[in-house]
Formats: C-alpha cells, structure tokens, sequence
C-alpha cells in the first residue's frame, strides 16, 4: 500500500496513496461563471514518427477527453497552448482538431472557443502577411460555428515595430469578425517569443494598448484572456473593461481568487489546469453558484499547490505534467506527447505531481494511477 518516490536530491520518501478519488459527477451547467478548460491533445503512441514530423494524434481518445470536461459542464477551448499549439502541433494539425472538435460540441451540446493565430507562418513575415494568416485561420473556425480566440502571434511580435502595428492588425480582424471573440495575452513565461508583447516590454505601457484595441471595438470583444500570472494585473485590467466584455482568467497561480472576485467584479476561467482538475473544478463553481464563496475556496485553494508545480519554470512545459496526469487518471492508454515533449520534465517532477494529485482524489481509479507511476519508476530504474 506504499510506493516510494524519488525527490531531486536522489533519495526517496515513503508515500501511501489514498484509497478513494474525490466524488465528482456530470451536473448541469454552470450559472455564475462561464468556465472553459484549454484541453491536451492524446499523441498517437503507434505512429511511426519523430520531433520533427507532422504531430501524429489518436483522434478517438482526444475527443473521448473532451467528451469527459462537456459531461462535467466546462468549455473546451481547442487548439490552444494546452493542445501543443507551435510546440509539436503545427496548424494543419490544429486546424483538423478544431474540424473534429467543433463537429463533436455540435453533436454532444457541448461549447468550444478555438484558438486563432498565425503559426502557419514559418519564417520572418510583414505585417500584411501575419493579418493574412490571422483571416485564414479565423475563417476557418468561424466556419466551424465555433468561438474564436484570437491569440497572440509569435509572429506579429516579431514584425510589429510598436503599439500602432498591434492597434491596426487588431483592429482590423476584429471589424471583419461575425461574432463577438476572446482576445488572448499570453505572457512570455508560457512564450519567450511574445516578449514585448502590444508593442512595449513595459506591462503598463502594454495594458494602455491592450485596453485602447478594446475599447476601439466592444461590440466585438466577447472578453479577454490573461495569461500574465500576476493578480494584481488582471484585477486592474478586469476593472478597466467596458461594461459587458468579461475576464477570463488564464492565471494558474490564482485562480480561485480570482474567480471567487471581489465587491467590484469577478474573472470567468479559461485555464490549463481545469484540464486535470475538470470534475473537482466543476463541482467548485458549482459550489459558488450557490452564492457559497467560502465552499468555492474550500474546494480549489488546495489545488493551487499542484498548479503551481505543473507551471513552475520553465511554465512552457505545463503540458508534460498536464498528459501524466491524464496518462494516470485512465484518460489515455499511454504516456506519448507529440514532439516527444514527454522527457520535458524530470522524474521527481512526476513524482510530486503524483503526490500532490492523488492527494486531491483526482484519479478516478486510485490504485491504476498507483501502478502506471510504479510502471513509470521502474522505466527510469527508480523501482523500490
């Protein structure tokens, strides 16, 4: 009944995993938020492939996972960072899983937002090239019926020469899109390459133009995503918005704060971590639907401790310890990321998240999660 797990000084502590996961069951949708869990993709184990080839995806088992958060009462956002969007997944991967996954909400009533971006890129690009790619690709998800999120562009970063190029680009998708988007902020700890994003390292300096591009269109701004890992921010741009578009928030580190809100107003959730903690974060904003704040609180500060272990630095590798975890909750048959990002973390690292999701009752079948670790142990030569 005990397993012995490696800590990165090269000993090893007794665990005892628990014997019941956490109860959690599908329920109807949510009433106080509007909560959307970004979703991995399931790599095809089979495919003779390798880091540099097309990503290679088992298409049943990644529709099965989000069939799994739509029972529980999330959002999917597709073809996002979680999904290994420019880290394994290229966009004619991305645009047949937004294909497949907006069929798939239409079939079960489920609902998707879908990331829009320029990764069709491959080099160095002008400006009139990245508005290119952004049209192409947020025609292709408006024909899906799905949502769009326009996301930020490793590319427009890098063509952009200041804040006006951002105002125009953006301004300009947003005045030809049909319905109302998400604008996405990614922050460099999850992109080293969207540095200086909205035309200024200077985050003061870059929230005024973030701000001004909404402002100049509300209509067609549903809400925004913030993904800058500081709370103090998001408050201060959530308070700034015009009357109608939401916050979304994409802080892994805060969260349920965030969520829970103050007397001026609240973040929605577009988050990595709801990935794992689909049922146990559903049955939290359920909770706070009923007005019990301190019921929320109760239920999802204790999972802040394994998010933030999930995206310590460098916070671009999140998604390995996000597909483990599937990988030990049965979600997938195996532990296979596309691009091989499964090496992206080091053993102990699996180990904590082990600990720390067991400890929260995420595993559906504690004892198989129990056994695929010990598989894992004995992989790496740590069996004990």
């Amino acid at each position: 009944m005990t397993i012995h797990l490696p800590a990165p000084d090269g000993s090893f502590r007794v665990y005892e995993p628990r014997t019941e996961p956490l109860a959690g069951t599908p329920g109807a949708p949510f009433t106080s938020r509007t909560v959307f869990s970004a979703a991995h993709v399931v790599a095809d184990p089979f495919a003779d492939t390798n880091p540099d080839a097309p990503a290679a995806v088992d298409w049943d088992a990644t529709l099965a996972f989000r069939r799994h958060l739509w029972a529980h009462g999330l959002g999917v956002a597709e073809a996002m960072d979680t999904a290994q969007r420019g880290m394994g997944l290229d966009w004619a991967g991305a645009a047949e899983l937004i294909r497949r996954s907006a069929a798939e909400a239409r079939a079960v009533g489920g609902r998707i937002a879908c990331g829009v971006g320029t990764d069709q890129l491959t080099g160095p690009a002008t400006l009139a090239e990245v508005r290119a790619a952004y049209e192409e690709q947020l025609a292709l998800v408006e024909e899906t019926g799905a949502q769009a999120i326009l996301m930020a562009s490793r590319a427009l970063a890098a063509a952009a020469t200041g804040p006006e190029d951002y105002l125009d680009v953006y301004g300009h998708l947003l005045r030809q899109a049909t319905e109302p988007v998400v604008l996405h902020w990614l922050g460099p700890m999850f992109d080293p390459a969207l540095a200086g994003y909205w035309g200024s390292a200077d985050l003061d300096t870059a929230t005024d133009t973030f701000l001004e591009v909404i402002a100049a269109h509300p209509d067609k701004v549903d809400g925004i995503k913030v993904s800058l890992l500081e709370a103090g921010r998001e408050i201060d741009i959530r308070r700034r918005l015009p009357q109608g578009v939401r916050c979304y928030t994409g802080d892994d580190f805060n969260y349920p704060e965030l969520i829970a809100g103050d007397e001026q107003g609240f973040s929605h959730a577009l988050l990595g971590i709801f990935d794992p903690l689909g049922p146990l974060a559903a049955e939290a904003v359920r909770i706070l639907d009923t007005g019990d704040t301190a019921g929320f609180r109760a239920l999802l500060d204790p999972t802040v401790e394994l998010s933030r272990h999930l995206f310590q630095t460098p916070t671009r590798f999140y998604k390995t310890g996000v597909v483990f975890l599937a990988w030990l909750a049965g979600h997938q048959s195996h532990f296979t990321m596309v691009g091989g990002l499964q090496s992206a973390r080091s053993l102990p690292h699996f180990a904590r998240a082990y600990e720390l999701a067991d400890g929260l009752g995420l595993f559906p079948d504690p004892k198989l999660a129990e056994e695929r670790m010990k598989t894992l142990l004995a992989l790496y030569g740590a069996a004990r």
